[in-house]
């Protein structure tokens, strides 16, 4: 489920397409005819055609510089709607032949390999040498279809190679209007039990229905979730006078700091999983996701469970043919 801050969006698309957005200028500009103006808008419908920018977007070429690469100039292109705008560099050959994208990636420092998970409940075996970190949405349906990929089906999987680790990523509330105090919640669930957390998690990504109600009437929702989380606190014999102090304060500084570092991360969308760094984007098969986690622990020096046997599309004898 994607966000929808639109400039956000449009520079996804631009560095998602990297160097891979390379073309060559129409022909005129090979015969040296151009004039600038029409360079100019030349450049600025190869921009909208290859990176797909919204008609209501104005697309403005800058000024030209000198770049580190022999035989480009640096071009920044500026997207803008209204008073919002966001600055997307390129590059153009000296000649005027050729528009293209180049990115940089930072080895050392990159937040990717240093997401912050301290506090943070585990679920696994905590001294796994293989970390996957969730950026969650507790009322989001997709977040719910990789939950259940995750749980029980992945962590049976791996047992005791893997841990997995939520972080709190609301979607906006226009969009989800009670994820960010489901998320206050689960936290102040965390703050006295790990394991209360997780089935609070559990529960939610179950029964959101339950939650949302027929009249989907947010204060009903909102006690919906007070009331699932002190459930939960009274079964596993939390503090009750604790809990109650945290949920009716909702301090959501702890979820709003976790979204700030997706934000810088570039995460636009729910669910999002790193598994020790590499990125997989919405709720994708079990199958496809066990193929990152394994090439994870072979990495980490760590060999993979042997892989599940197909199951027989037969009357449940192994190895039958179904005749």
């Amino acid at each position: 489920m994607l966000r929808t801050f639109l400039l956000a969006g449009l520079l996804a698309l631009c560095v998602g397409a990297g160097c891979k957005a390379q073309s060559t200028a129409p022909q005129a500009a090979s015969q040296g005819t151009m004039d600038a103006a029409t360079l100019n808008r030349h450049i600025e419908v190869l921009v909208r055609s290859q990176f797909n920018v919204p008609q209501d977007y104005t697309v403005t070429p800058g000024q030209r510089k000198p770049s580190a690469i022999t035989g480009y100039d640096s071009l920044p292109i500026t997207l803008s709607r209204g008073a919002r705008s966001t600055v997307v560099n390129f590059l153009i050959s000296t000649d005027n032949k050729t528009l293209a994208r180049l990115e940089t990636f930072d080895l050392a420092s990159d937040p990717i390999f240093s997401i912050d998970v301290s506090g943070r409940p585990i679920r696994g075996n905590p001294g796994a040498k293989v970390t996957v970190v969730n950026f969650d949405d507790l009322e989001c349906p997709y977040c719910a279809q990789m939950h259940h990929t995750l749980f029980p089906s992945t962590i049976e999987r791996y047992k005791d190679k893997v841990r997995f680790i939520y972080k709190d990523n609301p979607l906006p509330p226009e969009m989800h209007p009670w994820a960010v105090h489901a998320a206050v919640d689960a936290n102040c669930l965390a703050a006295q039990s790990g394991d209360v957390y997780w089935t609070y998690v559990d529960y939610l990504h179950s029964h959101s229905d339950e939650v949302t109600g027929p009249d989907r009437q947010l204060p009903k929702s909102f006690a919906a979730l007070d009331r699932i989380a002190r459930q939960e606190g009274t079964l596993a014999k939390l503090d009750s006078g604790k809990l109650d102090a945290c949920i009716t304060k909702q301090d959501d500084s702890a979820v709003q700091a976790s979204s700030k570092q997706a934000e810088a991360m570039k995460i636009e969308s729910a669910p999002a999983v790193f598994v020790d760094g590499e990125r997989v984007d919405g709720a994708i098969p079990e199958d496809q996701l066990w193929l990152v986690i394994d090439r994870a622990l072979r990495a980490a020096g760590v060999e993979p469970p042997a892989p599940t046997p197909a199951k027989s599309a037969s009357t449940g004898q192994p190895g039958g043919t179904g005749k």
